[in-house]
């Protein structure tokens, strides 16, 4: 019998710890969950206190049949799965479904996976938090209820094969308003203005600095108005003032706060930060990172005035201790850390490297001392205006944290504080010559879209979802089509420049491009409707603060405070009854139709509406007496915004050009792009060729090559045998016959085959595919056989 066995849930973490423990202890991994609640019904009891049904997975089998096997074998189970609500929740999913008994079970958590922690988790072995594994139960059983319910009532009234979640609809939700605030903001113009001056420095030489007019103008005129003052003004600086300035690090990380600084300064995705991370702890090398603790432990305050004090000296040694502000912050974890501070590189992949350099410098700049920075502002004053303009300066007394660790920002641009600039010496009093003022109309900027890192920023502000479920959250949005993360290329626009050298003002536009955005959340149609559809009849699970509720709830739950079932009764009682009267509730329009107008021509109505494949436009109803024709949305357009000349466009494909070869050659618009057709054949359009402008002549061009190319691929036919053909295809000649094809060997001219010799290169690809596990001298001999008559009976046809 074996003395201890210790179950994980992966086999990089398992093999890391087995590195630490002895002879006596066998690692095994459980790979995750090994029981769920069933996957196609809907596995809750309702009657029962939501009791859930649960189920071993057909390829967890083998594990379970693995483990049972070890357990009973050994004299001590150690279930160390992570020491989160999921965690807890695995360990406690092996317990019963092992079988395991209390007395020869353990649990044991640690948030690092070092030697000591190990040691020290084996030395305070706990039993299972029950309470930690009812907040996984409420979590999951509340998630299944609303996913299964919901669902139906979507694939009824907007589209089959949707589904809804809680979280997912949320974030939905956000990005789909922030996209809504985008289409209704109206950009308003202001100038701004900015002057160089010409002071002389402390060698005598003649340098410029930069000053701004200390608000804005809303117009041209009063811009135009400034700068003809300004041609018989005096400069004088009316006043100078120099502060001290401490700036101090930002926190240690969270799950949150790494997602958004691996996306800003890595690109990383949300996703790829926690597989990149999860493999950066399982391999020992970071404490664990489902966390929204800001805390560090002594030993690590310690190691990291340690290590600064090595690298760097005493005076950049400043240790603190941050208080977590998350709403609803939860765990009494440590923030995200390397296990070594003494460690400032490891080995690994670039992506490995990459996130622990950052965890790494951001751990470090945490535990140093505050950046001194002295700020310099400079009043100049207008002799004939009452406007000022203002200079600013910075020097940096000492770096501190900064020579390790900058902070980032959201959609980072370069301002004054970004740049370390001198200002030369300057007295108050002292009057100043200008080199040239500018007055440049700049525009307010619409809100920006989300990215993935922004969102989870909002979703936690709003206290909605937890560490583990940001991630999951962001990419099951984007799976199911309701968000995609693509790119908006801009528009053109002009402004104008009044600018101001001597006594001339010069007066210019100049064209630049807006808007432009990359690798932002945005919502589809289909997003859209679905939204709008769940607030409509669904207030409360779109609500922003009934999702934070629940999740305080499921706190509550892991805290011993209330009772799962309890919560989940108070849930369903509302729940379940919008659910049933929102599916037999009759609507005159779809969810997400729009009416845009009518049709001038047939007169009959045109809308808009999410179709069994995307968005589509119709024009009639189902009531008339002809069938309603539908044209596909194209996918630059939306059904919020398109209008009814848009939607028209849209049905004037398909377009009869005319005759060929006695039949009709006509332009289509399919899901791969517009195409000819005739007599059956299709051929795609160029991209250079407009499908409304396209000419006869040029479409029977296009067809006479789609032949030509067709020709060329069909080399020969058999009579006798219909379904073979000898074909070309892109990667050569081959045979197809019966729905497979078969390679003809290169020293085979294909127009010489005649059917015996393309049924004996069939038979010999057949055979080598159905294959023998061991080749006989025998089989090689009738191979070659095969291979010589294919040969000769493709010469004597050939002579034939």
């Amino acid at each position: 019998m074996q003395k201890n066995l210790v179950i994980v849930e992966s086999p990089a973490k398992a093999k890391t710890i087995e590195k630490f423990l002895g002879k006596d202890f066998k690692v095994l991994s459980s790979y995750g969950h090994i029981r769920d609640l069933k996957k196609k019904e809907f596995s809750i009891d309702v009657d029962k206190d939501f009791k859930p049904h649960y189920e071993i997975p057909a390829d967890k089998k083998k594990i379970v049949t693995q483990l049972k096997e070890e357990a009973e074998q050994a004299e001590t189970v150690w279930l160390a799965s992570d020491e989160d609500r999921e965690g807890e929740a695995i360990a406690w999913h092996l317990y019963e479904v092992l079988k395991l008994k209390p007395e020869r079970t353990k649990r044991i958590v640690f948030h690092e996976i070092t030697k000591g922690a190990i040691l020290k988790a084996i030395e305070n072995p706990r039993d299972i938090d029950i309470n930690l594994v009812d907040a996984q139960q409420a979590r999951r059983i509340l998630d299944r209820i609303v996913g299964f319910e919901l669902s139906p009532v979507l694939w009824k009234k907007v589209k089959p094969a949707l589904s809804a979640g809680r979280v997912q609809s949320v974030a939905v939700r956000l990005i789909v308003e922030r996209e809504r605030e985008i289409h209704a903001f109206r950009s308003e113009a202001s100038y701004r203005v900015t002057a160089v001056f010409l002071v002389p420095d402390t060698d005598g030489k003649t340098v410029e600095m930069k000053a701004e007019l200390a608000h804005r103008l809303k117009t041209k005129a009063e811009a135009r108005k400034l700068l003809e003052s300004c041609k018989s003004a005096t400069f004088t600086i009316n006043d100078i003032t120099t502060r001290p300035l401490k700036k101090g690090p930002a926190a240690p990380f969270t799950t949150s706060t790494l997602q958004q600084e691996a996306a800003r300064k890595l690109g990383f995705t949300v996703a790829q930060t926690m597989m990149v991370a999860q493999r950066l702890y399982e391999s020992g090398l970071i404490t664990y990172m489902r966390t929204d603790s800001v805390n560090l432990s002594e030993l690590a305050v310690n190691a990291s005035r340690e290590t600064i004090s090595n690298l760097m000296g005493e005076r950049y040694v400043h240790n603190r201790h941050f208080a977590t502000k998350t709403k609803g912050a939860q765990e009494a974890h440590e923030a995200i850390r390397p296990t070594y501070m003494e460690n400032a590189k490891i080995e690994g992949t670039p992506q490995e490297r990459k996130l622990y350099d950052l965890i790494w410098k951001r751990t470090i700049a945490s535990q140093m001392a505050d950046a001194e920075v002295e700020k310099t502002t400079v009043t100049i004053g207008i002799s004939n205006e009452p406007e000022t303009f203002t200079a600013t300066g910075e020097v940096v007394k000492f770096d501190g944290f900064l020579r390790v660790y900058r902070e980032s920002y959201d959609d980072d641009v370069e301002t004054q504080e970004d740049e370390v600039r001198l200002l030369p010496p300057l007295k108050k009093g002292q009057k100043l010559e200008h080199e040239g003022i500018t007055a440049t109309e700049r525009f307010t900027q619409h809100p920006p879209r989300y990215t993935e890192a922004s969102l989870v920023r909002k979703l936690e502000e709003l206290g909605i979802g937890r560490p583990s479920t940001y991630a999951p959250t962001i990419s099951t949005i984007q799976q199911r089509e309701y968000v995609i993360k693509g790119e908006k290329t801009g528009e053109e626009r002009i402004y104008n420049v009044l600018n101001l050298q001597g006594n001339e003002i010069m007066d210019n536009n100049y064209t630049e491009i807006t808007g432009a955005e990359k690798s932002k959340l945005m919502p589809t149609d289909t997003g859209i409707v679905v939204n709008d559809f769940l607030i409509e009849y669904f207030p409360d699970i779109l609500d922003y603060n009934f999702t934070a509720s629940v999740e305080k709830q499921f706190d509550e739950i892991a805290e011993g405070d209330k009772q799962w079932t309890a919560i989940l009764k108070t849930f369903y009682k509302k729940f379940h009854p919008s659910v049933e009267n929102t599916l037999a509730a009759k609507t005159a329009h779809k969810a997400g139709e729009r009416i845009l107008g009518t049709d001038p021509v047939s007169g009959k109505q045109v809308s808009v509406k999410i179709g069994r494949f995307g968005p589509v436009a119709q024009i009639g109803t189902a009531e008339d007496e002809e069938k309603p024709r539908f044209a596909q949305v194209k996918k630059e357009m939306s059904i919020e915004t398109i209008t009814l000349e848009e939607a028209l466009e849209l049905f004037k494909l398909p377009r009869t050009l005319g005759e060929y070869e006695g039949k009709n050659v006509v332009v289509g618009a399919g899901r791969f792009g517009p195409y000819i057709q005739n007599n059956g054949l299709y051929a795609s359009l160029p991209k250079t060729m407009d499908p409304m402008t396209v000419t006869l002549e040029e479409a029977i061009e296009l067809i006479q090559k789609k032949q030509e190319a067709e020709a060329q691929k069909h080399i020969k036919k058999f009579e006798e045998e219909p379904e073979l053909e000898i074909l070309n295809g892109r990667y050569g000649p081959y045979i197809a016959y019966k729905g497979s094809n078969y390679k003809i060997p290169k020293d085979i001219i294909p127009q010489d085959l005649n059917l015996q010799a393309c049924l004996e290169i069939v038979k010999l690809q057949s055979d080598k595919e159905t294959g023998k596990p061991k080749r006989t001298a025998k089989a090689v001999k009738a191979t070659k056989t095969t291979k010589t008559t294919a040969k000769a009976t493709a010469k004597t046809s050939k002579t034939k």
